[in-house]
């Protein structure tokens, strides 16, 4: 059932130079935001630049991912089980980051005011859109094209796009704390691999809105704290 990405495609030297640039581009947006606090939000700003570079290098989304799946049961059924494991893998790293790190994950400033409707309405709103959608174009249609084109394409390409991107992901959720960049990163594994295993977008934005929308539902509730 999987489809071809880009991400997997061989390019020539010239190419796969341009491809370089826009990795160390996308990687300075991450950390120049997260790390060094110099730069706006890297989202929106991966988000546009990806959009840009997708369809005049890459002659749209379609390639990265982004188009009608082949089979819409296979995406959902392959997205409900990553959410259940992005659920599962964040009761296990947590208690594993305070082990090591002394101290709780630092949540989104979105999550903590999801007890009261109003506000709970407007993170499921920022969950589909900022999250589910600005993350998954940014980095995995995005930068994972570029990073596996960089690579070379084939297996190897995609390979190295998987862990280089979920590291980026892992350090893009830095105001979370040590921990929490364990925790991002091996969540932006899980969400790469279904969008390598189902070779569409549609699967890691319905993984990521699903997960997302489990937590902001169980503070809701008060099933989690």
């Amino acid at each position: 059932m999987a489809e071809d990405l880009d991400c997997g495609r061989r390019l020539d030297s010239r190419q796969r130079l341009i491809s370089l640039v826009e990795c160390i581009a996308g990687t300075l947006l991450v950390i120049g935001h997260n790390v060094w606090r110099v730069l706006p939000n890297e989202v929106f700003l991966l988000f546009g630049l990806g959009l840009l570079s997708l369809w005049w290098r890459n002659g749209g989304v379609r390639g990265a991912g982004l188009r009608r799946p082949r089979s819409w049961m296979y995406t959902i059924t392959a997205a409900l089980l990553t959410a259940v494991l992005l659920q599962l893998e964040d009761v296990v790293t947590d208690p594993i980051g305070r082990l090591f790190t002394h101290q709780p994950q630092h949540l989104s400033s979105v999550l903590p005011h999801a007890r009261d409707p109003q506000q709970a309405l407007v993170a499921l709103a920022i969950v589909w859109t900022f999250a589910a959608f600005g993350e998954e174009i940014g980095y995995r249609a995005y930068l994972m094209t570029r990073f596996g084109e960089m690579a070379g394409g084939g297996w190897t390409g995609k390979a190295v796009s998987l862990v280089a991107v979920s590291l980026l992901f892992g350090f893009g959720h830095f105001y979370k704390g040590p921990g929490g960049v364990v925790e991002s990163t091996v969540s932006g594994l899980l969400l790469g691999t279904v969008y390598l295993a189902t070779g569409n977008l549609w699967a890691p934005i319905l993984a990521h809105g699903l997960s997302d929308t489990f937590a902001v539902v169980g503070l809701y509730f008060g099933w989690v704290s």
